[in-house]
């Protein structure tokens, strides 16, 4: 996916009303505010609530779903072969600004504290995106990719951030 493309695609959605951030690759790409390598999708996180607004949006301009794993999350594809990953949030009541994300096991939520949800730059354009904090969250408990250790050591530069690789 190229960076008009997820322009294109964050545009739509503040369009349509709906909060998203951007995480993986181009999350971190957008808190670096330069592109480092190829992207093969776009996550997003969004308010759980704001969902029908979300698929709705992306439906007018194309895409379909093509994997259902909610209430983690959920894929949409282009016809041509773009890909968004989509990540439903529950933000805390009271309003102080931590969310939650279902995880395959119900008694341990993704947490998402308040102080995640920063901004980020992709081409000059400044968006939402997760902190490297957050990144840095969840790029653990699993053998890493090469693109993944690419990645971290990038956080690692950066904001001379602890990784777990």
């Amino acid at each position: 996916m190229e960076a008009a493309e997820v322009l294109s695609v964050l545009a739509l959605l503040r369009r349509a009303g709906v909060e998203v951030w951007v995480g993986g690759g181009w999350g971190i790409d957008a808190l670096l505010g330069r592109r480092t390598r190829d992207h093969r999708d776009l996550d997003l996180m969004h308010r759980q609530e704001q969902e029908p607004a979300v698929v709705a949006a992306l439906a007018e301009a194309g895409f379909s779903e093509s994997l259902d794993w909610r209430p983690v999350r959920f894929v949409v594809t282009h016809a041509n072969g773009r890909e968004i990953d989509l990540h439903p949030l529950v933000f805390a009541g009271g309003g102080d600004g931590s969310a939650v994300q279902a995880s395959l096991d119900p008694e341990r939520p993704f947490p998402y504290p308040a102080s995640c949800f920063v901004t980020g730059a992709i081409e000059g354009v400044v968006v939402p995106c997760l902190s490297a904090e957050q990144q840095v969250f969840f790029h653990q408990g699993y053998e890493p990719t090469d693109r993944d250790r690419r990645d971290m050591a990038e956080l690692r530069r950066a904001f001379g951030i602890a990784t777990h690789f």
